[in-house]
């Protein structure tokens, strides 16, 4: 029985050292192989040119370069891009691109759903199906910027999409090495890259070495309200905890971190929560973006109004913290912060229920 052909993108840089070696190649056949992977990001193994054609021929018997299917690439009216992927056991995850001017901020997924349950994410409602792997995660990168026109690159990197980033860590401290090795990877700068928590602190000081940016999904200035919001999280590690954490974290750190603060009308948008916000983390080297809800079907929480947001992040500047604002990017098509996860439960309900149509596909295989 012939075995199955290995995707070269699934390995990594000592496993595809293995196989060179086992096809008896020289060891720099393998800086050559991972050069095409990742800076020139081909996926036919005829298109490895400095490799003779008995070589590719050869590879060509044991190895694919494996690549997931975009089932719709979903545009917003702002430009923002949903890109919806099946994965190789049909589950499906979706990616955001989101640009602006010169810039193009593409938001990761690192799960398929979330191990977490806050109860302002949509994502949280699909529960956890499994981790994704290193190649997957790298693959959002590398098919979203071939969907791309000539001259526009993927100029950072968000780990804001659907999961818990800290809870599939290997994985992601794997696709990150892809993504920022110099010598054959993407060359990506670790400044560029962002990952974001909602407070799993036993790998802050893991993030820390990797020399990549972390965020703290905040959301709540009390342990009561953290426990209404995030319970999962906040019953691990509670707000003294998450501080404490956070100060350490800045002890061996020269970045500042940034903290997310999801406004919630009548949850924690009041005077006295901004206030409290301050008293927090005055002290810590840090900045804070203000998330206005981003609303979705059946959630009951609402998006405070405009002079509500505004009054909260007059208080905190005037004491004395940056404050930043973020703005909803590609909510029409429910691709902003914590709308993701729609699109890949449609996906997983059609494998469940066979017979049941597909809506993204119908409404959105004419864009792709």
């Amino acid at each position: 029985m012939n075995k199955p052909l290995v995707n070269l993108l699934g390995l990594n840089a000592q496993e595809l050292g293995q196989l060179v070696q086992d096809l008896g190649w020289p060891r720099y056949r393998t800086h050559q192989i991972l050069q095409w992977l990742y800076q020139h990001r081909v996926f036919d193994i005829d298109a490895m040119t400095n490799l003779s054609k008995i070589d590719r021929g050869r590879l060509h018997q044991v190895a694919t370069v494996y690549r997931d299917e975009v089932l719709s690439r979903q545009m917003a009216q702002d430009g923002t891009e949903k890109f919806l992927w099946r994965l190789v056991d049909d589950l499906a995850v979706e990616t955001v691109l989101i640009p602006e001017e010169r810039r193009r901020t593409l938001c990761l997924s690192s799960q398929v759903g979330c191990t977490l349950d806050c109860g302002f994410c949509l994502t949280a409602q699909m529960g956890i199906k499994r981790n994704l792997r290193a190649p997957e995660i790298v693959g959002q990168v590398l098919n979203v910027q071939a969907l791309l026109p000539e001259g526009d690159h993927i100029t950072s990197m968000v780990f804001m999409g659907m999961g818990e980033p800290l809870m599939n860590f290997d994985a992601v401290a794997d696709a990150i090495q892809r993504l920022t090795n110099m010598e054959w990877g993407l060359g990506f700068s670790p400044r560029r890259i962002t990952v974001s928590t909602a407070g799993w602190i036993p790998r802050f000081p893991d993030v820390r070495r990797l020399g990549v940016n972390l965020a703290i999904s905040l959301n709540g200035t009390t342990n009561a309200q953290r426990d209404h919001l995030m319970p999962a999280v906040n019953a691990r590690y509670n707000l003294e905890a998450l501080l404490q954490a956070c100060r350490t974290y800045l002890e061996d750190s020269e970045r500042p971190l940034t903290f997310e603060y999801v406004l919630i009308a009548g949850v924690n948008d009041s005077a006295e929560d901004a206030n409290r916000l301050v008293s927090l983390l005055r002290g810590l080297r840090c900045k804070i973006n203000l998330i206005p809800f981003n609303e979705f079907p059946g959630n009951p929480f609402r998006r405070p109004s405009p002079d509500g947001i505004e009054a909260f992040q007059q208080i905190v500047r005037n004491r004395g913290l940056d404050v930043f604002l973020r703005k909803s990017r590609g909510d029409d098509v429910l691709g902003a912060c914590g709308q993701l996860g729609r699109s890949a439960s449609e996906v997983l309900e059609t494998l469940v229920h066979p017979r049941r149509s597909l809506p993204i596909e119908r409404k959105m295989l004419d864009v792709i």
